[in-house]
């Protein structure tokens, strides 16, 4: 575990013994502080829904403020901020991502704040008739994963090791929303994406479990932005996230808590 993942779960138990004080109080909001203004979140593309339900939660409890988000592959989001595009907060689908922005000092101490696993997902009508991991592996069966670069790539090419399969990707995409198109719309017989993912298309594609043996998890983080405009909001918004209320959104969508 690196130092700040331990600081990050220690950082999370504070949190949430703290949401049962008022989000916005003099002291959080900090001497001086705006009142109103705009957050900008860059998060990855697994959290696009939870995430924005949990901003508009964050604007009624913060009137005067609303928050933008910028969606994607988690690596070009930290290539984004160290570049200095400007941001309050970013949210990353990995760790190892995440250390990343850490060494290049563009965040402040990360938290861990939920933790996603894998699934194959398939068009509706199965035309591979995937019923497996083992399947993934035939030369006629079309797969589509995550390029390696972006944390849900990283994530299938382990799966594959762990099952002991040799799967060749016909396309490897810049993040798992292109994946779960990709096998929406029948172009591939089969990809590999998150299981919150999967749940975004109910009808559209069929999930496949992935044995626990050979799946791979991976842990979401937040940070403040070190170059942040508004660090004691950005810091209430990166505490609300480990907060029972947005924990319980993040539950609903398929994510389990914080490893």
């Amino acid at each position: 575990m690196t130092r700040w993942r331990a600081i990050g779960i220690a950082g999370t138990l504070l949190a949430l013994s703290a949401c049962a004080t008022p989000a916005t109080t003099p002291a959080a909001t900090g001497a001086g502080a705006p009142t109103r203004g705009t957050l900008t979140v860059l998060a990855a593309t697994s959290v696009r829904d939870s995430f924005a339900r949990l901003g508009a939660h964050f604007e009624r409890d913060h009137p005067g403020w609303s928050v933008t988000f910028s969606f994607g592959p988690s690596s070009g989001l930290v290539a984004q901020l160290v570049a200095g595009a400007p941001a309050d907060i970013l949210a990353t689908a990995s760790t190892t991502t995440m250390d990343t922005a850490v060494t290049a000092s563009v965040v402040a101490t990360p938290t861990v704040f939920a933790r996603n696993a894998m699934t194959i997902v398939v068009p509706g009508d199965n035309p591979g008739r995937v019923d497996s991991l083992d399947d993934l592996a035939d030369p006629q069966v079309s797969v589509a994963v995550c390029d390696p670069a972006v944390p849900c790539g990283l994530a299938a090419r382990q799966v594959f090791a762990r099952a002991g399969i040799a799967v060749t990707p016909i396309t490897q995409e810049r993040d798992v929303a292109a994946v779960l198109t990709k096998v929406s719309l029948g172009e591939v017989d089969a990809g590999i994406v998150y299981v919150t993912d999967a749940r975004l298309a109910p009808g559209t594609v069929t999930d496949i479990p992935i044995p626990d043996a050979d799946n791979a998890t991976t842990d979401y983080a937040i940070a403040v932005a070190r170059a942040s405009e508004n660090p004691h909001l950005a810091d209430e918004f990166a505490q609300f996230i480990h907060s029972d209320a947005a924990q319980r959104v993040l539950r609903d969508a398929g994510f389990a808590p914080p490893g």
